[in-house]
């Protein structure tokens, strides 16, 4: 897996200054994570490893789930990611790439886990706490998850707020013990 993220820098970089040369950090964006995900199903994933596909059978591939209104630069920066043998790294590519585009628009992603759906007071609560937090505009994404029994569970990046009562009960048998 570093591996992967190690090859696939460059490639993040050239696509997010490509991007922002073009002002189109969200088009390219949407083209990159839909390509990793396409790249990911097991279909696609056969024919982009077999070593009896030919490269332009897979660029073919790959510019069909582009899409025709991909504009050129978009398509050559697929065509390279081919000739290169890199078009499985896509995943990574888009990670990173990600990564560049929320450092670049001051936002951080941030997922919630919560044992209990939360309601929109609450979700604007932790969103303002979070900006305060992290000086920059909050993408929240919610989500339950009934092993929690309680509280929260917060992620950005590599953060973790864990205000679940499974990690506070944990902590006090720890403590008892």
């Amino acid at each position: 897996m570093s591996e992967a993220i190690t090859t696939a820098r460059p490639y993040a970089q050239a696509a997010f200054d490509a991007a922002l040369g073009l002002s189109d950090l969200k088009g390219w964006s949407d083209a990159i994570v839909s390509l990793a995900a396409s790249v990911a199903h097991p279909e696609v994933q056969a024919v982009i490893s077999s070593p009896r596909v030919a490269k332009a059978k897979i660029e073919i591939v790959m510019l069909g789930l582009l899409g025709e209104k991909a504009k050129p630069q978009l398509r050559n920066f697929v065509r390279v990611l081919v000739e290169k043998h890199r078009v499985a790294e896509l995943p990574e590519i888009a990670e990173i790439f990600e990564a560049l585009r929320a450092e670049a628009e001051k936002t951080a992603n941030v997922v919630v886990e919560s044992a209990f759906a939360l309601t929109v007071k609450q979700q604007e609560s932790i969103s303002v706490t979070m900006k305060k937090r992290l000086g920059r505009e909050i993408k929240l994404a919610c989500s339950v998850n009934k092993d929690l029994l309680g509280g929260v569970v917060i992620r950005t990046g590599d953060k973790v707020i864990d205000g679940s009562v499974r990690t506070r009960l944990g902590e006090m048998a720890t403590a008892l013990a």
